[in-house]
């Protein structure tokens, strides 16, 4: 995946079945997924966690209200960072302008290198992190940062899209923290098309601190919503507002966090902002009933299998308690090193190498039973993952997936549109088809979704 406007691509997205055997490809499709893209990461502040030297952007830098004016320039909100522990969700702590594409034809450039179809491109763009104040998974008090991106020469109202974003690892692989490629595609698209593109990164990924509680719908919700407040503080800055209605969706991980701020939204959480419309992408909205079971059965790409089992173990135990060794979970030698694998400091590539192949290399007898039959506080963690269908959204819904995932069973989108029938909610399943995205059918499915979206949003105007 290349990251610069300006260099020659190897391929793009393929509409067809592609290459989508052999251990190259499914080693590259699994190191995609956790490692983000391979495009170049933004430098932190000063201090801030998770930076990384800044390899710079070939994109022009513009004003940014507040005083902002230089590429990278950052201007703090109402004081320092050191006001992050104070109350107030959705505050605005910093804006940092991130990158400037000034025409459609720069943005239609951009997206291509990206390997993402330019075919709704409107506008340039204008990419911003900012860095605001939300709550850990305990309701205390902490900050995360998000990409925003606006649609240059779109006065007056924006419609907001909430973007959240699939699986990463390292603080880096989320959309504020890198300069093109996978990550940021989907909100600069949304953005290039006349929306207000808001992209969380996470709890404890971008410039948060600790360490990132995967798969916790709870406050991978209440980070989206607070990015939401953050940036309509922003907007209302440059002359603009948000509209109150919110169109949701997000990929893979982030299809169950936007299923969760959506029904946030519809419960009138913020009562500036509704719930507009919502179209999750590739979700494993049955964690436990879906996704775990083929997981285990060998139905997935095996070594993708091998990282979400780990992660799972690793982050639940991290909120829920579920062991009190490695050593009960996992197989030596990987129980001495795993958990230290998924502290926010290793990359995609380091993982797959600290990993082993196969799951009976990975798990013990009472790890694999943890995942297969859960019981106690493995349980209920998952009734909080498997619920974020089960509810009646009143704004329109559509669900995307592509045929023969090999990383998210399409059994999850089946079992989540089966939940919305039984709110007597009507939510259509678009078939994506075979799109594979560098071998990988989960990833194209992102791609082909995401301007399949921008144009079931405009049809909805």
């Amino acid at each position: 995946m290349l990251n610069s406007p300006r260099r020659t691509r190897p391929g793009r997205a393929q509409a067809g079945p592609g290459p989508r055997t052999g251990a190259l490809a499914a080693a590259l499709c699994a190191a995609l997924l956790l490692a983000g893209s391979a495009a170049p990461a933004l430098a932190a502040a000063p201090g801030a966690p998770g930076g990384t030297a800044d390899a710079g952007a070939q994109a022009t830098a513009a004003s940014a209200p507040g005083g902002t004016a230089a590429f990278g320039g950052t201007a703090a909100v109402g004081g320092t960072a050191a006001d992050a522990a104070r109350p107030g969700r959705g505050a605005l702590v910093s804006h940092t302008l991130l990158y400037t594409l000034e025409k459609p034809g720069d943005v239609a450039t951009w997206l291509t290198d990206a390997e993402f179809d330019p075919g709704t491109v409107r506008y340039g763009v204008d990419a911003y992190r900012l860095v605001y104040r939300t709550v850990d998974p305990h309701g205390r008090p902490t900050t995360a940062s998000g990409l925003l991106v606006l649609p240059r020469g779109h006065e007056g109202r924006l419609r907001p899209v909430s973007f959240t974003h699939g699986t990463g690892v390292h603080k880096d692989d989320s959309p504020s923290m890198k300069t093109g490629g996978f990550l940021p595609a989907p909100p600069v698209t949304y953005a290039s098309a006349g929306y207000a593109a808001v992209a969380p990164d996470y709890l404890g990924m971008g410039l948060g601190p600790g360490p990132h509680p995967w798969m916790d719908v709870p406050s991978e919700t209440t980070a989206s919503l607070d990015m939401l407040r953050a940036a309509r503080a922003f907007v209302s800055g440059t002359g603009r507002t948000l509209d109150r209605d919110v169109a949701v969706t997000g990929f893979s991980q982030g299809a169950s966090a936007a299923l969760g701020l959506a029904r946030a939204l519809e419960s009138g959480e913020d009562r500036r902002f509704r719930l507009g419309a919502l179209a999750p992408v590739s979700g494993a909205y049955d964690f436990g009933g879906a996704e775990l079971p083929a997981l285990l059965a060998g139905e997935l790409e095996p070594k993708s299998s091998v990282l979400y089992a780990a992660y799972t173990l690793v982050a639940f135990n991290r909120l829920h308690h579920l062991y009190d060794s490695p050593e009960e979970v996992f197989q030596g030698p990987y129980a001495d090193t795993i958990e230290a694998l998924f502290d926010g400091t290793h990359t995609g590539p380091e993982l797959m190498a600290g990993t082993p192949a196969t799951l009976d290399e990975l798990l013990t007898g009472p790890g694999r039973e943890l995942l297969a039959d859960p019981a106690g506080p493995m349980a209920a963690a998952l009734r909080t993952t498997d619920d974020v269908c089960d509810w009646a959204p009143r704004a329109p819904v559509r669900l995307y997936l592509a045929r023969d995932d090999e990383q998210a069973t399409v059994a999850n989108t089946a079992h989540c549109r089966a939940a919305f029938a039984r709110h007597g909610v009507a939510a259509p399943v678009v078939d994506l088809g075979a799109v594979d995205y560098h071998g990988s059918r989960h990833l194209g499915s992102n791609v082909r979704a995401t301007t399949a979206v921008v144009r079931w949003l405009d049809s909805l105007r």
